[in-house]
């Protein structure tokens, strides 16, 4: 199957779903919207500060995108299922197969979430304020910081999905377990820019706080890839 074919075949599978998952993002938003004061005050636990505004648009804004990243990160199962079946039909990946990339995918994605909010979120937060002095404080915006902490958290869910993508190209035939194998100085350029790309800040500690993992992940898709016996 060439691959116009099979970009048609995906964005018209996409195309069932997608007005739907848009629709329940923006009725989940508007729902946990009035959440959202004590979404931020869990956000805001590692910063250990007040938080300030200087708009007056600035904490509604602020509550709007923390209540769209709370909606994201709850509908992410039905997100990646709808994504998965997109991407398998091409390929003719279905029932238990499909099942097994679904599930997989939103327990890394949640395991990302986790290690970043529990071990980056704050090392990079430590790191960064660090910087300050007597006559340096700090004045945090509240739309920066969720900014920040949102697009941080979202990221690292996305990186720790990369050995079940690593699996997927390698089971349809695009990639080989060699190729990934002898191709690891590029996998490392990649990483180094993704973590550029993908972190809110360009400090270098940040960046080595996800790029990391994230080469940890490249080689652990590889022993994945061994052990299922994937060439």
């Amino acid at each position: 199957m060439d691959t116009h074919t099979t970009l048609v075949i995906f964005l018209s599978e996409l195309r069932k779903s997608i007005r739907a998952l848009g629709l329940s993002v923006m009725v989940t938003t508007v729902v946990i919207f009035f959440l959202s004061p004590e979404l931020l005050r869990v956000v805001q636990e590692h910063l250990a500060d007040k938080l300030y505004f200087f708009s007056v648009a600035g904490p509604f804004l602020a509550h709007v995108k923390l209540a769209l990243f709370a909606a994201l990160y709850g509908l992410m199962p039905w997100i990646m299922a709808v994504l998965w079946r997109a991407m398998g039909k091409p390929f003719g990946v279905k029932g238990g197969q499909l099942f097994f990339f679904i599930l997989f995918t939103c327990l890394l994605f949640y395991a990302g979430t986790l290690f970043c909010y529990f071990v980056t979120l704050p090392l990079g937060i430590k790191f960064l304020l660090g910087f300050g002095s007597v006559d340096l404080q700090p004045v945090i915006s509240v739309g920066r910081f969720v900014n920040f902490t949102t697009i941080f958290i979202l990221a690292f869910g996305v990186v720790f999905e990369l050995p079940i993508f690593m699996v997927f190209m390698a089971k349809v035939g695009v990639f080989s377990r060699s190729f990934y194998a002898e191709n690891r100085r590029y996998a490392i350029l990649l990483i180094a820019i993704l973590a550029a790309l993908l972190t809110p800040t360009p400090d270098i500690v940040n960046m080595l706080l996800m790029g990391g993992p994230l080469y940890l992940l490249y080689e652990a898709g590889i022993v994945i890839l061994m052990a299922m016996r994937i060439r």
